[in-house]
């Protein structure tokens, strides 16, 4: 099956057919000359009409693929402009996503089925996309719990960047006993008979969750190829078309970049990607910008791989945690070494990003840009931007607009909210990040996901949050003097995204001239329920004019993958982001499943009362209604 069989479109053999089209669509173009349109036309990857049948009519060929989008709702395709996609693609069919799973019990009986098919040797890997908010039993789960289900497999879950449970087996195959010392920033929990208990906390540095990550057996060969391919197809799945890879620790230049360059050069990434060189080793990173300067020129590459600066760290002695379940951390002296390496950059033609969670970095880290301002070496017509700033003042946003700067944002509080509220109070999570500020500045603030070691990599949980202000918990933090309506919230997700990468004009937009990239939604974002607007995924992705996901009616239209490789990948049995029904679920189904959380949450409080571990006092539920 080629193409939908669509009446009233008869072909006519013309020189200029175009490759895709597609029709009978609530079309948002983004573009204010002609902001909806019903039909589109795609040739040789970019746009050539926008309009209605009568439009494209003229450019359908015998080889046209034609489809109705049944009056959908389509979309420019996503992009992510902060997604660590080439880590993420290289571990992904070895990790067990709990990302979108309603109840701590559903992960367990995940975690245990999957322990039983791991072979000797492998490791079970519970890796971000999720936190314990979204759980109706809103806990962890216990090192006991991963002793149960997975006796003899090691088991590695990571709960955002505040810490990890590992089981037994788990603390044996990464060594770790009584004599092991805890790393600078890190804890390793130890009973009092002074073994670790198997809960590794970031206090606050998270090198100690990913140092002991990185001990796990890794793919080889052309299972990296494989993992990566079926990984941009999950993308692919909520509607990305584009992404922004933010580099990261434990992403080394050029060998873990080896396997998206191979895809690119087999014309088989299904993702646009725009990627950063992230220095790895503290005390080395003016070497390593020194020798990757030498190597390669910001915007090397084409339309579908190409390098866009450096960061998201410049310097490590320069970098701020962001777990907000520990003390903001202070930093000793770094602007010596951190100018060193802009000056070096500007004087270069790089641009940069710069992870920077609080006020107290992005002020010092201005200082350095202002000064090298005043020498007219800064921003000396390079982009750069900082990413997440959600404690960032309004004065430092003034500052950042007078030097021609950005910003990113992610939806991190979705899954940290209750932890930030916590520790710094409902009143400065109002304006964390504080959104509308910047837009209110004319900054470009492009939206992403951090994903996938912390939040998740769905897109509209971002959106979601971005429109609504509540976690995955349903907290409620930004009230609606900082939220953003649908349509802003989208071209942060699409335009804003193109422009961090140089790439305005181009993407983002659906007009001619733009690349083919689009997205035909399950449910209108535009309408849907607020509660819905995280449930939407796309039907049909299309990437400059390649149509690179399909399913329902679409299905059978986009690219056959390999089979997901090695067997007993979790992927292949679970697949990715758990999808959960929107408002639409039965009142009736909603109170089993509550009930069946709160049954085992009650029982996990019984087991502690037992252990002298809580107070022992019946379980009470309040009701305001019937309060004085």
């Amino acid at each position: 099956m080629s193409t939908m069989p669509v009446g009233g479109l008869v072909p006519r053999a013309t020189d200029n057919a175009a490759d895709l089209v597609v029709r009978n669509a609530k079309i948002h173009t983004g573009d204010p000359v002609r902001p909806q349109a019903e039909a589109i036309a795609v040739r040789d990857g970019v746009i050539t009409v926008v309009g209605d049948d009568n439009d494209v009519a003229p450019q359908v060929g015998p080889a046209t693929k034609v489809v109705d989008a049944l009056g959908r709702r389509l979309i420019p395709g996503l992009n992510d402009a902060h997604l660590h996609v080439i880590r993420g693609g290289l571990n992904y069919v070895l990790e067990l996503r709990w990302d979108g799973v309603p109840t701590l019990r559903q992960g367990l009986a995940m975690l245990r089925e999957q322990a039983a098919r791991t072979p000797k040797g492998q490791w079970v890997r519970v890796v971000g996309g999720w936190s314990a908010e979204q759980f109706a039993e809103r806990r962890l789960p216990t090192v006991a719990e991963l002793n149960a289900a997975a006796p003899d497999t090691p088991v590695f879950v990571l709960h955002l960047y505040q810490s990890a449970v590992l089981n037994r087996a788990a603390l044996k195959a990464a060594g770790f006993t009584r004599d092991t010392p805890d790393p600078r920033g890190g804890q390793i929990v130890r009973g009092r008979d002074g073994e670790p208990t198997g809960m590794l906390l970031a206090a606050p540095s998270a090198l100690i969750l990913y140092s002991t990550l990185a001990k796990a057996p890794v793919l080889e060969g052309e299972d990296k190829k494989t993992s990566t391919r079926h990984f941009l197809r999950e993308l692919n799945r909520f509607g990305l078309t584009s992404a922004i890879d933010a580099a990261g620790g434990f992403q080394n230049f050029p060998d873990n970049y080896s396997t998206v360059v191979e895809l690119a050069k087999a014309g088989q990434l299904s993702l646009r990607i725009a990627y950063h060189l992230f220095p790895q080793t503290a005390g080395q990173e003016i070497d390593d910008l020194t020798r990757w300067i030498e190597m390669a020129d910001p915007e090397d590459g084409d339309e579908w791989l190409r390098l866009n600066g450096a960061g998201e760290n410049l310097t490590w002695a320069a970098a701020d945690f962001e777990n907000f379940a520990q003390p903001r951390p202070e930093h000793a002296d770094y602007e010596a070494e951190f100018e060193k390496a802009v000056r070096l950059l500007m004087e270069n033609g790089w641009g940069f990003r710069l992870h920077a969670t609080y006020d107290e970095t992005i002020r010092r880290d201005l200082a350095v840009f202002e000064k090298l301002a005043a020498e007219g070496l800064f921003p000396a017509g390079n982009r750069w931007l900082f990413d997440h700033a959600e404690t960032v003042s309004a004065d430092s946003l003034d500052r950042i607009a007078a030097l021609g700067g950005a910003m990113s944002v992610q939806n991190r509080l979705s899954f940290q909210g209750e932890a930030f509220v916590r520790r710094y109070g409902p009143g400065a999570a109002a304006d964390a990040p504080p959104i509308r500020a910047m837009l209110e500045r004319g900054l470009t603030v492009g939206a992403g996901t951090d994903a996938t070691r912390v939040s998740t990599y769905n897109p509209w949980v971002a959106l979601h949050w971005l429109v609504t202000g509540r976690t995955v918990g349903d907290l409620v933090v930004r009230p609606p003097h900082n939220r953003v309506d649908r349509r802003t919230a989208l071209a942060m997700f699409t335009e804003a995204g193109a422009a961090l990468s140089g790439e305005e004009g181009l993407k983002g937009i659906l007009r001619p001239g733009c690349f083919g990239d689009l997205a035909v939604l399950s449910e209108d974002y535009f309408t849907v329920p607020e509660p819905d607007i995280a449930h939407i995924e796309s039907l049909l992705t299309v990437v400059g004019g390649r149509i690179v996901y399909a399913t329902a009616e679409y299905e059978g239209l986009d690219e056959e993958l390999p089979p997901v490789s090695p067997e007993w990948s979790p992927v292949a049995h679970f697949g990715g982001y758990q999808a959960t029904p929107g408002t639409g679920l039965s009142g009736a189904r909603q109170a089993e499943l509550l009930g069946q959380a709160v049954a085992e949450s009650e029982q996990h409080r019984q087991w502690r009362v037992r252990r002298g571990l809580t107070p022992e006092s019946a379980s009470s539920f309040f009701d305001p209604c019937f309060s004085l």
